[in-house]
């Protein structure tokens, strides 16, 4: 009889644990982030090969608050949005800027930053925003981002005739004006920062490029996430972790 009970039993769990694997509970989903490798102090790869950055260690604490897994994957920028809709990450939290032509694309969360385009030179340059437009002059600026578009369609396209020079990211374009190929780089004010406290290196005004904000970005289909990481930022925009993540990243 108790051989009959003890059988019973484990039929019953071995069942409940069938159903389990299949409607996806045994194994908790991970939610892929796809992140920029190179762009300090929002995403990066440490020397440790680990990710990094304020908006690396945002979605951790989100995750870890709202309840589930999260794993930053570094990916090449500029087909970091096709990538996400086409299910290769589920998420983007890497300095992404909210503009028109993306949000055909993607969904966005709250915005968390507002950010500002600026020039970099040389320290010991004497240059201008206007001067660096003029003919002739080389200019780097990262592939795949807002200000690169913008440089191409407000300034290239309306009469400017210096040449843009693409760059797989910020730094890149940083180690090119130190090596003298380029005499200026234009950038998001916060990798512009990063680098004048790395480099020698100063950021000597605009180049009539608006403000844009941060936010993440999914795909437009999934809502729950979307939903999970407003919910989420809110809260931790709410905390003290919050500033402390700030102070950290040297974010101003």
């Amino acid at each position: 009889m108790k051989k009959r009970i003890l059988l019973n039993v484990l039929l019953v769990l071995t069942c409940i644990l069938t159903v389990s694997v299949g409607f996806g509970l045994a194994e908790e989903k991970v939610i892929i982030n796809g992140i920029d490798a190179n762009f300090p102090p929002f995403a990066y790869v440490d020397k440790n090969g680990n990710p990094d950055g304020f908006d690396v260690k945002s979605v951790e604490w989100i995750a870890k608050e709202m309840g589930f897994k999260v794993k930053s994957q570094p990916m090449d920028w500029d087909g970091i949005i096709p990538s996400l809709n086409a299910k290769k990450i589920d998420m983007i939290a890497s300095g992404l800027s909210v503009t028109e032509e993306r949000k055909k694309q993607v969904a966005y969360t709250i915005p968390y930053w507002i950010i500002k385009q600026v020039l970099v030179a040389k320290n010991d340059s004497n240059l201008t925003p206007e001067k660096v437009l003029d003919s002739g002059n080389k200019v780097g600026v990262q592939r795949g981002t807002s200000e690169a578009k913008w440089m191409e369609e407000n300034l290239l396209k309306k009469g400017k005739s210096f040449d843009l020079v693409y760059y797989d990211s910020a730094p890149l374009a940083i180690e090119d004006l130190l090596n003298g190929r380029i005499i200026a780089a234009a950038m998001d004010d916060a990798p512009a920062q990063d680098a004048v406290r790395k480099k020698p290196v100063k950021i000597i005004g605009g180049f009539g490029m608006p403000d844009e904000e941060f936010a993440y970005a999914v795909r437009k289909e999934d809502t729950a996430l979307l939903n999970t990481l407003n919910e989420g930022l809110k809260k931790l925009m709410a905390t003290p972790y919050w500033e402390e993540l700030k102070k950290t990243y040297e974010l101003n």
